[in-house]
């Protein structure tokens, strides 16, 4: 594994030298870790190379934001910086919810760097269930601060049942999830940055090919964001799996990295 930084952005790389072996990029969800994709590692080192990052502001990055508005075009961004620190052209782009939309954003404004595009529970444009459940979130934050955040995450992520079968994990993953979070203005800053994500009018023009991919059971990004990406972008392969949560990829990883090994190899084919 070699790690290093580029820009104050903290990364690693899996999997040997480049030759023979595409790359993809994982881009993780709101908390911005590169850890997220635990489930993901082996199944993808199997047959690519992986480079995984931690978002600016979080886990083993520059935690600071830069000054001004903060939005997902600048999460694009650092997926370029990464790409240009490792000699990059071209990678395969996978990314979790603020991870897709940024890849998506990247798509739009970098449309050479990407071969093809997973945007896992993502969505074009802002919507108000999506808004709601950010308000609450920011409520706990701002109002009671950043245990009881972390407390409440499990309940916007996974099914119930399997908040239950795994309480005791979740409860040791609490006390890790505290002690690393974010400085409480970055983290209000990428929610902002996320609820004005709006790229809905511009998605004909993305036309790599890309993977929407969601769970039935999403509590927090309704399946309709999925269809409408699905619907609109010109080279889309719509995958909605049928149970796990906004976690799916943890809660469903068997089942998920079958469908994205099969569709990043070329096995999945548009529209299934």
């Amino acid at each position: 594994m070699q790690s290093g930084t580029v820009d104050g952005l903290y990364y690693e790389v899996h999997g040997g030298p480049a030759a023979g072996r595409a790359t993809v990029i994982l881009s993780a969800g709101l908390g911005g870790s590169g850890a997220f994709w635990a489930p993901q590692m082996a199944a993808l080192l199997s047959r690519f190379r992986v480079v995984l990052y931690d978002h600016r502001g979080t886990g083993r990055s520059l935690r600071e934001l830069p000054a001004g508005p903060y939005k997902v075009a600048a999460m694009g961004e650092d997926i370029v910086k990464v790409m240009d620190a490792l000699g990059l052209e071209r990678a395969h782009v996978v990314g979790h919810a603020a991870g897709g939309n940024a890849g998506l954003a990247l798509a739009l404004d970098h449309p050479d760097r990407i071969d093809k595009l997973v945007v896992v529970n993502g969505w074009s444009r802002p919507d108000p269930h999506i808004k709601r459940c950010f308000d609450t979130r920011l409520a706990l934050l701002n109002n009671t601060g950043i245990a009881a955040y972390v407390h409440a995450q499990p309940i916007f992520l996974y099914p119930a049942d399997w908040l239950s079968a795994n309480h005791a994990r979740l409860e040791a993953e609490e006390v890790h999830h505290i002690h690393g979070f974010p400085d409480p203005d970055v983290m209000r800053a990428r929610i902002q940055a996320l609820l004005h994500f709006d790229i809905d009018a511009d998605l004909e023009r993305i036309l790599c090919p890309v993977l929407v991919s969601a769970s039935a059971d999403d509590m927090l990004v309704p399946l309709a964001c999925s269809r409408r990406l699905a619907e609109r972008l010109p080279n889309a392969t719509l995958d909605i799996a049928p149970w796990g949560g906004h976690g799916f990829t943890v809660t469903a990883a068997e089942a998920f990295n079958s469908r994205l090994l099969s569709f990043l190899g070329g096995d999945l084919q548009r529209g299934e």
